[in-house]
Order: C-alpha cells, then structure tokens, then sequence
C-alpha cells in the first residue's frame, strides 16, 4: 500500500466543493437545515484516530511500558487510516460546497446559521484527514540502523 498524497485529497476537496457547489445552488430551496451533529462527530473520530496513531507508533518504535504491536492490526489500522482521508476529503468538499452557496446568502437568517454548521463541519473534516495522515504515518514500518548499513 502507498501512502495517500495530500495533493491528491485536496484535488478530491476541490472538485467535490465545485460539484456540491453547483447542486446545491440548484436544490437549495428543497433541502432540509443543515444538521449541526457532523460537526461533533467528525471531531471524535479524529481525536479517536490521532490518539490511535499515538499509541500505535509508540508500540512500533518499542517504548518502554508498550506491548508489541500485531502486524495484522498495523495494516488494519493504515486501511481505516487512507479511508479515512479519502472519507474526509469528500465530505469536506461537500461542506466547503454548502458554505460557498450559504455565504452567498449570508443577509438571511436561516443560510447564515447553516454557513457556520457548514464552515464547521468542513474544519472537523480537515481535522479528521489530518488524523488519518498521521495515523497512516505512525503505521509505518521503522527503518532500523542494520538495514541502512552498506554491505
């Protein structure tokens, strides 16, 4: 597996943001309020995986106070890892898209409160990618002194 490249989510957040934009320009009026529970969520789930790249890379580099950790489980833990980024990449761009069509609307009442909800659930979203990264970079296998020597 390769590691995810910023770039390619952030190409993922602006095409995704650009689309959502479109459509929701044309369906606005039919949508329901946006919920404010994405934005509580999504933060758990990116403390919940920051806290797991903590541990995880603490176990690999062998801290003292640390089990070893299952190989079986780092691989498991760098697939939750890229969907998560990839996951997070999307809804963002979804948000991004919602809250570029609501700012267009900010003198309303109803399509400012929504332009928070929705700026909000776009930064939980960058919070949860950042998490899946470093999360995917704990899950890396450490390039021990021996390998490195000349033979």
């Amino acid at each position: 597996m390769r590691p995810t490249r910023p770039g390619v989510l952030v190409g993922i957040v602006v095409v995704v943001a650009l689309a959502a934009w479109l459509l929701v320009r044309l369906i606005y009026t039919d949508l329901v309020i946006l919920p404010w529970t994405a934005v509580p969520t999504v933060l758990l789930l990116a403390i919940g995986e920051a806290y797991s790249g903590w541990m995880i890379k603490a176990r690999i580099d062998r801290k003292p106070g640390t089990k070893p950790v299952e190989p079986l489980a780092v691989a498991r833990m760098a697939a939750l890892a890229k969907a998560s980024a990839y996951g997070g990449a999307m809804f963002a761009g979804l948000f991004a898209g919602f809250a570029l069509h609501t700012l267009q609307l900010f003198a309303k009442e109803t399509p400012r409160v929504e332009f928070f909800i929705a700026t909000g659930s776009f930064l939980s979203c960058v919070a949860l990618i950042a998490a899946a990264l470093f999360l995917e970079y704990a899950c890396r296998i450490p390039k021990d002194s021996e390998d490195q020597s000349p033979k």
